[in-house]
């Protein structure tokens, strides 16, 4: 009984990876959709949100069910909690990623992306494809380095984000305000992937640990 338990434990621990396979997949093509203002590729990541939505359902059940039913202590529990919380925060990024394509969608057949900041998109998209793409391993190997390197990720992205502003607030900025405000959205939504990976990470400290790293605050959106 207790080698199903463990069994069934470390199955969805293994589903949380490719959820999170999953959800890198969605960031890298919603960011080229933006960039190459490819009409198709932003309908996939849109469409493919419902799939992304249905993995949660389903490995949140999952995780219940054994909480039910095996009463987890220790470790074990905290890695069921975590994975829950996780799960959620998973979803909340493939949303995210449906966010960009869809701003991708509402300005074809233009780029939503003015030249000027194509280089610093393309950069925050390669960190959040590689926050997102880690945090499932990280919990699989209990990896405590990279868990805290996730947070070193974070502050990158927030340069990025300030680099934007930074351009946008510019006295040559001429590709108007509508853009400006696109601009402004495009990168809280990378920003908030981050924030949720990083949160993801505290989590897996938390797990390994049993210590509840400080400053310890979960994103809502």
């Amino acid at each position: 009984m207790r080698e199903i338990y463990h069994n069934d434990l470390d199955s969805v621990v293994n589903e949380l990876v490719v959820m999170s396979d999953s959800i890198q997949i969605a960031v890298r093509d919603a960011t080229r959709a933006l960039l190459e203002a490819d009409l198709q590729l932003a309908e996939r990541v849109i469409s493919g949100d419902t799939r992304v939505d249905a993995m949660h359902d389903q490995l949140e059940q999952r995780t219940f069910t054994i909480l039910a039913r095996q009463s987890p202590v220790a470790g074990e529990l905290r890695t069921l909690v975590a994975v829950i919380q996780m799960v959620a925060a998973l979803g909340r990024m493939g949303d995210l990623a449906a966010h960009i394509a869809k701003i991708a969608r509402l300005r074809f057949p233009d780029h939503a992306i003015p030249e000027p900041l194509t280089e610093n998109f393309r950069r925050m998209s390669r960190l959040a494809q590689d926050m997102v793409g880690n945090v499932g391993r990280i919990l699989a190997e209990r990896n405590l380095e990279e868990a805290k390197h996730l947070a070193e990720q974070d502050e990158e992205m927030d340069d990025l984000r300030s680099q934007q502003f930074r351009v946008i607030l510019g006295s040559d900025w001429q590709h108007g305000v509508e853009t400006a405000v696109d601009v402004a959205l495009l990168g809280r939504y990378y920003e908030r992937i981050a924030d949720h990976a990083v949160s993801m990470g505290r989590r897996i400290i938390y797990v390994i640990t049993g210590d509840l790293p400080e400053g310890e605050n979960w994103p809502t959106t």
